[in-house]
């Protein structure tokens, strides 16, 4: 498969995702991964009295698909992922429809010359054009000296 490396990436450079509907499952399956079962996710009946009204989604999963889904048209020879920036702007709720739309804010390369440094914004937003979760990743990517 065809990979982006860092000479690839520009500054400006914006693109969207696919959507991912959130299920009844990925806040199940998020519980029994992460072992959080607080009744926020679990319990519809503590729920409903919560501020939401109802269940949410754990934000940690929204952040995590927001890691899967918003790669841009190729996979980016990702060596690292080496922080995360974020906020969670509002709830993402069972049957939210999310994508992200994301924008290379900033790169450099690395002094070891193989590698450079990529900083992408990301905004996870729903159906209904809130912004649920966004902020900034920083990854370390290869070049193509370094696949040679």
């Amino acid at each position: 498969m065809e990979k982006i490396y860092f000479e690839d990436f520009e500054l400006g450079h914006k693109w969207s995702s696919v959507g991912r509907t959130i299920t009844e499952t990925d806040i199940v399956q998020f519980a029994g991964i992460s072992g959080d079962y607080n009744p926020l996710h679990m319990d519809q009946e503590f729920a409903k009295e919560g501020m939401f009204g109802e269940r949410i989604a754990h934000g940690l999963l929204g952040l995590a698909i927001a890691s899967g889904i918003g790669d841009g048209e190729k996979p980016a020879a990702v060596m690292a992922f080496m922080s995360v920036d974020w906020k969670f702007k509002a709830p993402v709720l069972i049957g939210d429809t999310l994508h992200c739309e994301s924008e290379i804010l900033k790169k450099r390369a690395a002094s070891s010359g193989d590698r450079g440094i990529v900083v992408i914004e990301k905004k996870m937003i729903n159906q209904k054009n809130q912004v649920t979760q966004e902020g900034t990743f920083t990854l370390l990517i290869k070049n193509r000296k370094s696949e040679a």
